[in-house]
């Protein structure tokens, strides 16, 4: 991963400096809260329902064993001893005294972490995929440019006030694992035979309150030239994007009002002012940036660990485990491991500071000392030798990171919804343990196959439910927490929205809904059908048919867990 030089720590301790000095101020009285609000908010403090909040930057999902330990100092020593991984990378401590967060930034700054940019109308933190580097369909490796990008959008001083936030996801191999068409702008990485390697520039999408897919806007964009045409975009949507409605100020609007012509012709225009300037990108200056990421100094290894096979076989809870969370390579010999932050009872992406020291001691013994947050939130350690799983999977399941669910059912993506967030209209987490406990049966949830399901407590969508195979969001109804169903989202190179199946319902009637929807599933599926294949073929309405009727006829029972398969 990434390793600060001298100009990053220097960076990142005077910014933890300057808002001591502002919080400070904000304590004497001498900023008011307004005036206040976007510093905190910039430095990613919040003030939810219950506390503060402070969301800590993990860019592009890279995070060291070192970085882990400090964070489970700070969960133990300003917190209530957890903190919670989003679908951008970042973690969020949900407790923290707003006059204790200068001293968490200057502790975190020691371990090059901060919070720069988490929060506030500027350009977030970049994501891409969690797979990046050891991904076996991969092209180029996206990690060197995401910190180039990183590096181009920390403080840039024309993009520090945006008309909303701006999101920005790369991703350099042949399957989309970044939700790269619904982010404000999607990269794509590929390097034709006879020519250099460039990006598909993908723009305007987005999900919350309008998801939109979003639309290609240059297909084949020369590597060099990145930095100066995200500023002519950049530069369009600061120009016009709108400032006078919350709600339609993100730039997925200003690319449907003008239409993507138009658009394109604007940043075409901008770029022309831009392009061969001093910000296009040189080999010296991407050379001098992959030098920073130490190289894993990997052993040369059989393709397939016979040790490894024998213990599958040996064990069925080991071979299970290793059929959802083990994941292909392009070393051999090695493979990429989830380290799963769905165990029951506990909420959806939240990990505890012990669980962050054990996956820190993972890391560190089987993964040259790094991790990766996912979309998922999950954990992945990229690099671990096959003849080491079974040692490792004993150790994970020990601290309980070794759920055996990941891609199932019950690996509910989920925000921390109403209980914590000043935006939610209902519950998430209480919702997806609900959903958990109905589905307990792993035989059962093996054989319904990769079956994704998300949860957002309010239209904003953090936890993506609009691309979940079945998502649920959090409504207001006469002032009672309700819940409506969209099937057949999805992510990926064929990322769609889902379709909303009608009325939403009370909190109590969820789980029905689900079983509901996954007995049809059960009854209708064809040999070898995931749940999307059988939702594209049969289509919305007999789900929709099936769960509006036994609701009228108050039927809704439980589908028997039994092989489907």
């Amino acid at each position: 991963m990434y390793r600060y030089d001298d100009y990053d720590f220097a960076l990142v301790r005077e910014r933890a400096t300057q808002f001591r000095d502002q919080v400070a101020r904000w304590q004497a009285g001498e900023l008011t809260e307004d005036e206040f609000r976007p510093l905190r908010l910039q430095n990613g403090l919040y003030v939810q329902r219950q506390a503060p909040m402070l969301r800590v930057a993990v860019p592009y999902g890279m995070i060291s064993s070192a970085q882990l330990r400090a964070l489970a100092h700070v969960a133990r020593t300003w917190d209530k001893g957890y903190g919670h991984f989003t679908t951008r990378h970042n973690l969020q401590f949900n407790w923290p005294r707003i006059e204790d967060c200068p001293d968490i930034l200057d502790y975190l700054a020691q371990v090059e972490m901060h919070a720069i940019q988490t929060s506030g109308n500027c350009i977030r933190n970049i994501t891409t995929d969690p797979f990046a580097g050891v991904a076996p369909d991969e092209v180029i490796n996206p990690l060197p440019l995401a910190e180039i990008l990183r590096q181009w959008s920390s403080f840039h001083p024309e993009f520090a006030f945006l008309p909303r936030k701006f999101k920005i996801a790369i991703s350099g191999a042949r399957e989309d694992r970044v939700l790269g068409w619904f982010n404000d702008v999607g990269l794509r990485l590929s390097a034709p035979e006879n020519g250099e390697p460039g990006f598909t520039v993908i723009i305007g999408g987005g999900l919350g309150r309008t998801p939109v897919r979003g639309q290609v806007l240059r297909e084949h964009l020369p590597w060099r030239h990145i930095l100066t045409y995200l500023e002519a975009i950049l530069r369009v949507y600061n120009l016009h994007g709108r400032r006078d409605n919350l709600y339609k100020a993100r730039i997925k609007i200003l690319v449907q009002s003008l239409g993507l012509e138009h658009f394109a012709q604007q940043v075409e225009a901008e770029w022309q002012h831009l392009k061969d300037g001093p910000a296009t990108l040189t080999q010296a200056e991407y050379d001098r940036v992959s030098a920073r990421f130490g190289a894993p100094a990997y052993k040369t290894l059989p393709d397939d660990d016979a040790d490894f096979v024998l213990r599958k076989a040996e064990n069925p809870a080991f071979a299970r485990w290793a059929a959802r969370c083990v994941h292909p390579h392009k070393q051999p010999g090695y493979a990429a491991v989830t380290l799963s932050l769905k165990a029951p009872g506990q909420a959806p992406g939240d990990i505890r500071a012990e669980q962050m020291e054990a996956a820190a001691a993972l890391a560190e013994q089987f993964s040259f000392g790094e991790a990766r947050s996912s979309q998922e939130q999950n954990l992945i350690l990229a690099d671990v030798e096959q003849g080491r799983l079974f040692e490792f999977w004993q150790i994970a399941r020990s601290a309980h990171l070794a759920t055996p669910t990941v891609g199932l059912l019950t690996d509910v993506t989920c925000c921390p919804g109403g209980e914590f967030c000043d935006l939610a209209n209902a519950k998430s987490v209480p919702v997806a343990h609900a959903i958990q406990a109905r589905f307990q049966d792993l035989d059962y949830l093996f054989d319904l196959g990769d079956l994704k399901l998300n949860i957002s407590g309010c239209i904003n969508a953090c936890s993506h439910h609009h691309v979940g195979h079945i998502g649920i969001l959090g409504v207001d109804k006469n002032n009672a927490e309700y819940y409506q169903i969209t099937i057949g989202g999805r992510v990926g190179n064929r990322a769609r929205v889902g379709e909303i199946i009608g009325p939403s319902f009370p909190a109590a009637e969820v789980p029905d809904v689900v079983s509901e929807i996954i007995g049809v599933f059960v009854e209708q599926r064809r040999p070898d059908e995931t749940f999307l294949d059988t939702v594209d073929r049969i289509g919305v309405a007999p789900f929709k048919n099936r769960v509006y009727t036994q609701r009228a006829h108050g039927t809704a029972k439980r589908p028997q867990q039994e092989s489907v398969a």
